[in-house]
């Protein structure tokens, strides 16, 4: 499995597609509510506020799910931040 190649402390984090899952289920099923979109804004805008939500959640969950700091021990660049507009 490619999450063992992973730090050991990152393996359960990382072995299950369940969280990405979850979030497109999510996004598919307030899309169904909605049904039609009246143009391409309004679906980037209902799906942009599903991911700040989500997002938002995951932040506050610092322990369940992995942040910049400790994927920033895996690569060579030992800077990693969000894009200026993203913070």
């Amino acid at each position: 499995m490619a999450c063992m190649g992973g730090p050991a402390k990152h393996r359960a984090k990382i072995h299950s597609n369940n969280p990405i899952e979850r979030l497109n289920g999510e996004i598919t099923r307030r899309s169904n509510v909605a049904g039609i979109f009246p143009n391409e804004a309004a679906v980037t805008r209902l799906i942009g506020a599903l991911l700040l939500e989500q997002n938002d959640e995951w932040a506050v969950q610092r322990a369940r799910y992995m942040t910049l700091e400790t994927i920033a021990t895996l690569g060579d660049d030992r800077h990693v931040s969000l894009p200026p507009l993203a913070a």
